[in-house]
């Protein structure tokens, strides 16, 4: 692993990021700053689009989906019916752009259509069997009264609260100039009750301002329902995500295995193979010397005999790399404690496990903290370390905690992005707590599966 603790780990400098010289500091307080945000008026903005494209788009879902129901009694209501929920994909296409565009909401494409052949024929059938045209299509139905209460809504309150906040101003000018009192809020034949003294109308003032300062909370709100919306309907569906997380953590699972190949050909070419084949030289001319020098025979079987403990060596340390025999035997408690005696600081080891989990679970954790103990050996500078396994319902749990220098970084392509990537690969999560100046943390987390016969 190529992963260094405490080197060119500082503050994060990154533009709007706390604590970054370029950090924008607002001197108004959220509530009175949101009305006049540019987020607002995009939400705004989306909310009063969202009417006259969801009318478009109702009207034409149902007047395609009708005229090709009705014309099902002939072919032509098949590719009527097709031609429909194309047309509701690209409208969705265009929902998509838009909700990016005004509520900065990232929504990937949703899965293509799988044709098994070409032509008009298999287009219909992809069309008609793809999940996501019948959602787009669902999407432009739903979406039209969702978009009229939300029109509304908006409209009423933004308009209140704009007209109550800037009472003053236009009852200086429009009731002088009409020969009005102000806003009446009362009147018959005998009474009317107007808002045209101070007291009044400071007060109908601060009602709008409530009103403006709830508006934007109240847009936002709203835009929550059609970020799920299009999220939801507009997207890839769960099973079409899960997957491409599946083909590329089967991509990961393929290149780790590669190189773990690689790696112990390399071993087994560069290491043991070469001694083997420098001890049979060795012991022929062993052999040879035998008659004419008995005693320079028997130093060079003597040095060949320490070859031979050096190969021995090297085979079970590469045995031991690829699955540890005390792993097999006896299960996480003992082989991490082999691990931890290896480490050059003092190891503190505790497996609180009431049963072993499946091995290929027991081999990944296994390795994990053989690679992260390895860390704390060549980068923490630590003088302590602990390690800690134990099962969270269905989940198992490993942590590895050191003294060190801290600065540890999971990003920038380090060991520890490899390490992350093969527990991704089996729906592991690792997480990395490493402070400048320490301590170090990280946290592996495992599916659990319990052992079955082995």
């Amino acid at each position: 692993m190529a992963t260094h603790y405490g080197q060119g780990y500082g503050l994060d400098t990154r533009p709007g990021h706390p604590g970054s010289p370029g950090e924008r500091r607002h001197r108004l307080p959220t509530a009175l700053r949101a009305p006049v945000e540019g987020r607002t008026w995009r939400e705004l903005g989306y909310v009063l689009l969202s009417l006259p494209i969801s009318i478009l788009l109702f009207t034409y879902a149902i007047t395609m989906v009708s005229l090709g129901a009705g014309l099902l009694v002939t072919f032509l209501g098949v590719p009527v019916l097709a031609a429909a929920l194309a047309g509701c994909r690209g409208f969705g296409a265009v929902e998509r752009a838009r909700a990016r565009g005004l509520l900065g909401l990232e929504v990937a494409e949703p899965e293509p259509l799988r044709m098994k052949r070409r032509g008009f024929m298999a287009w219909i059938g992809a069309v008609l069997k793809s999940g996501a045209s019948w959602r787009s299509l669902l999407y432009a139905v739903l979406q039209l009264p969702w978009a009229v209460f939300s029109f509304v809504v908006t409209v009423t309150v933004w308009s209140i609260g704009w007209s109550l906040l800037t009472y003053p101003l236009w009852f200086w000018l429009f009731p002088l100039y009409g020969g009005q009192g102000g806003i009446q809020l009362y009147g018959d034949e005998q009474h009317r009750i107007y808002l045209d003294n101070p007291f009044e109308i400071t007060v109908t003032a601060l009602v709008g301002l409530l009103f403006t300062i709830a508006t934007p909370w109240i847009v936002r709100a709203l835009t929550t329902v059609d970020r799920m919306a299009v999220h939801g309907l507009l997207g890839p569906s769960r099973l079409a995500t899960r997957v491409v997380e599946l083909e590329s953590d089967r991509g990961v699972v393929v290149d780790t295995a590669a190189a773990d190949l690689r790696r112990i050909e390399r071993d087994l070419h560069d290491g043991a193979q070469a001694r083997l084949v420098a001890l049979a030289m060795d012991l022929g001319l062993a052999k040879e010397k035998l008659r004419e020098d008995p005693q320079v025979a028997a130093r060079m079987v003597d040095e060949a005999h320490g070859e031979v403990k050096t190969a021995l060596q090297e085979l079970r340390d590469l045995a031991r790399g690829i699955h540890p025999a005390v792993l097999t035997d006896r299960g996480l408690d003992a082989a991490l404690s082999a691990v931890a005696s290896r480490c050059t600081v003092p190891v503190q080891v505790e497996v609180d496990l009431a049963e072993r989990p499946a091995p290929a679970i027991e081999g990944i954790a296994y390795f994990t903290v053989s690679e992260l103990l390895q860390n704390v050996s060549k980068h923490a500078r630590a003088t302590w370390a602990a390690v800690e396994v134990w099962r969270t319902e269905n989940r198992l749990m490993l942590q590895v905690v050191d003294n060190g220098v801290g600065g540890a970084d999971v990003s920038g392509g380090s060991g520890l992005a490899g390490l992350a990537e093969r527990l991704d690969a089996v729906d592991g999560i690792l997480v990395v707590d490493s402070p400048v100046g320490g301590p170090t943390r990280v946290t592996a987390e495992l599916p659990w599966r319990a052992e079955r016969t082995r």
